[in-house]
């Protein structure tokens, strides 16, 4: 049996009839960049999260560039962030002509370090990008505090959290602004890239429409610098229509990764994910630790379970970050986490005799490379 790490071919296919019905529907109105569909999602997705406004965009990587432009974010200032995210967290802070500034991650769930932050904090601090790594909800509540009392912005990198709650809030409505992909892989994905930021603000909500769309206050009048990042309709019709499913996905995420919660336990060699107290992911990820992490992933290879790695390059390390003068050991958590995460196989659709394949054959692997 051949378990896939995920499973797009079945998930899609549930949704068939509707999906084409919402794509024909974009097609017969000729309204492909914005509009009806667009609007439509961003007033359901901005309820659904808890704010006052969305704005949908292009990808999640858009999304966090225009949240940081809106908290005012520019040449010279400092965003603190994690080393362990994908690198459009960075990519974002850069495309501002400001400095990443890293710190280390908490290492029970992988998640930035409140105390490793509040050290980094200095005079040239704009703002804290906080990432819900692998959909488990980062120390928000903790994360606004510090922020708001130290006058900067808190921007939830969320684009992994798609409906993961922190005490019994939805991820998304914490900090002065949230962040979302909708790449197809995503628990809420589009089919092709997507993104969006909500916020409560609708002075920062209207600048953010205008930023997306070349910077226009109206047609051929542009305010400032401005970008091509608007959403497709086909993507918000197709958003719209997976919405309605996404909370019931999420159970089943759940119920998936309590299952191998409970039979991977007690494997040696094995550290199982851990949520944020308060929290409950969505499960976006199941990301075990090994030590032995590249043999263990081969072997699964072998009896045909696919994996991914999620990431073995902390961002301080990337070639790309070289003139910020980092170094191995600065950051040793999340060294740590690069050198032995592993992501198995999840999807809502994942069944019961593919997650029976995924622990044999992870329990078989692990007792090998030990």
């Amino acid at each position: 049996m051949k378990v896939p790490f995920v499973d797009l071919n079945t998930l899609n296919s549930q949704l068939k009839d509707e999906l084409q019905d919402a794509v024909a529907a974009v097609i017969e109105q000729n309204d492909f960049i914005l509009g009806r569909s667009v609007e439509a999602f961003e007033s359901s997705f901005a309820s659904y999260v808890g704010r006052a406004h969305c704005v949908g965009v292009n990808s999640g990587t858009a999304a966090l560039h225009l949240a940081l432009l809106a908290m005012g974010v520019q040449a010279g200032d400092q965003v603190i962030t994690t080393p362990s995210t994908w690198i459009s967290t960075c990519w974002a802070i850069s495309y501002c002509d400001a400095r990443p500034s890293f710190a280390d991650v908490d290492p029970t769930t992988g998640n930035l370090d409140p105390v490793s932050v509040e050290k980094r904090i200095n005079e040239r601090t704009r703002a804290i990008v906080a990432v819900d790594l692998y959909g488990n909800p980062s120390r928000l509540d903790m994360f606004g505090e510090l922020a708001a009392s130290r006058g900067i912005a808190l921007v939830d990198d969320a684009c992994q959290a798609h409906g993961a709650r922190l005490l019994g809030r939805p991820v998304g409505s914490f900090g002065d602004i949230a962040c979302f992909s909708f790449y197809p892989a995503k628990n809420l994905g589009g089919f092709g890239e997507g993104g969006a930021v909500v916020t409560d603000d609708p002075e920062v909500a209207a600048r953010l429409r205008r930023l997306r769309d070349h910077a226009q206050e109206r047609r051929h009048h542009h305010t400032e610098l401005g970008f091509n990042y608007r959403m497709d309709g086909l993507q918000g019709a197709v958003l719209s229509v997976k919405l309605r499913y996404l909370d019931g996905w999420n159970t089943a995420r759940r119920r998936a990764a309590n299952r191998y919660l409970s039979e991977l336990a007690g494997i040696p060699g094995i550290v199982l994910p851990s949520e944020t107290p308060g929290a409950k992911s969505n499960w976006h990820l199941f990301v075990i630790r090994t030590q032995n992490r590249d043999a263990v992933r081969q072997r699964l290879s072998e009896m045909l379970v696919e994996t991914g790695v999620h990431y073995p390059v902390p961002v301080h390390l990337q070639p790309a970050y070289a003139h910020l003068g980092y170094h191995r050991r600065d950051f040793p958590e999340s060294e740590r986490l690069a050198t032995s995460c592993l992501s198995l196989p999840m999807s809502p659709v994942i069944s019961p005799e593919e997650q029976d394949r995924v622990i044999e054959a992870l329990s078989l692997a692990a007792r090998e490379a030990a």
